[in-house]
């Protein structure tokens, strides 16, 4: 991408945010850390349960989105519903997370959730961060099924750096002119809320990400685009989101998943994922984000302590001849893990 295309990118953000593109960054393995798209899973678990991802979007085209984040969520209060058993120990022959398992598994005890998240996603000129912090409430509904409800309040900060910008004239009065350097900050309120419903064999969760609707410009009063174009806003994003697991043999579990996504006035995101796990020590999957690409995961639980990921993506869009792919790594550690479990229980 020349200089050019950066400065259409980085004027395209200014001035037609909410309009053109889908505001809050992809993940590939969010079907491993649902709490990234969904506040209600905080605290889903019987331990602290800490993420952290590098995804490299579009590698060899420059400029392209790089984005980072940080999760943690778990439990107010730990208790020991469900966990009566530890399966912190591997006998041969034997999966210690089996159908029998799952034949005893209950509804969990009524209890809160904390999480805090931290995104960074940064773009040609422009750099999003977002920071919030999360509180769920979990409840049973059935013997069997429980189900969760989560707020999410905190900051989203957008930065554009006008050295990578470059306009036919010089000194263009478009951009805010009367700082002391090239960065211009804007900083908004954030709020999301979800609900997820789960079991020993599915989930089902309804999620809203930038609810409030905040106007962001970096126009300058005086500029013709700010007389012509207006404000910027930041639109609400919507997820809904299920899967499904099943046994294919004692050792052997599938896993299909959908993710509608919808950001208006886009037309409706479909993911379908599918994921293949063995025991409880390691994964593979797929995944086909609708007009857009492919994507294969790997994955493993190296201790009860640690699990770490990894996916790969293909576009499937003109990006393709001057894309390489996508690269994401997942590294999760599993804090005050007291029954040793080596995968989730309620996340799977």
């Amino acid at each position: 991408m020349n200089r050019i295309r950066v400065a259409l990118l980085g004027l395209l953000m200014m001035f037609s945010l909410c309009v053109f593109s889908q505001q809050r960054p992809h993940f590939s393995q969010y079907i491993m850390n649902n709490f990234i798209i969904n506040p209600a899973v905080a605290g889903i678990e019987n331990y602290w349960d800490m993420k952290a991802s590098h995804r490299i979007q579009w590698v060899g085209l420059q400029d392209a989105p790089v984005t980072t984040y940080v999760t943690i969520h778990g439990p107010f209060k730990k208790s020991a519903y469900g966990r009566e058993t530890p399966t912190t120990f591997h006998p041969d022959g034997e999966n210690p997370r089996g159908s029998s398992y799952w034949d005893e598994y209950t509804k969990a005890e009524s209890h809160l959730g904390f999480g805090a998240t931290f995104v960074n996603d940064k773009t040609g000129p422009l750099t999003t961060t977002n920071a919030s912090a999360s509180l769920a409430y979990h409840f049973g509904i059935s013997p069997k099924t429980s189900m969760s409800i989560g707020l999410s309040f905190g900051f989203n900060q957008l930065t554009i750096d006008r050295d990578k910008l470059q306009f036919a004239q010089q000194g263009d009065p478009v951009l805010y002119s009367d700082i002391s350097d090239n960065l211009f900050n804007k900083v908004n309120p954030d709020a999301a809320a979800g609900i997820w419903i789960y079991s020993s064999d599915f989930y089902i969760g309804l999620s809203a990400q930038q609810l409030l609707g905040n106007n962001i410009s970096f126009y300058n009063p005086d500029s013709v685009a700010k007389r012509t174009t207006g404000p910027g806003i930041l639109v609400p994003h919507y997820f809904a989101t299920a899967g499904y697991r099943m046994f294919l043999s004692e050792d052997w579990t599938f896993l299909p998943s959908l993710t509608l996504r919808q950001v208006s006035p886009l037309p409706t995101g479909i993911d379908f994922n599918t994921k293949f796990q063995y025991k409880d020590l390691f994964w593979a999957g797929a995944g086909y984000r609708y007009q857009d690409g492919f994507m294969g995961m790997v994955g493993m639980n190296i201790s009860n302590t640690l699990n770490i990921g990894y996916s790969y993506d293909v576009t499937t869009s003109q990006l393709n001849t001057v894309s390489k792919g996508t690269h994401e790594i997942l590294i999760g550690l599993l804090i005050g893990n007291k029954y040793g479990d080596w995968c989730p229980r309620n996340l799977w």
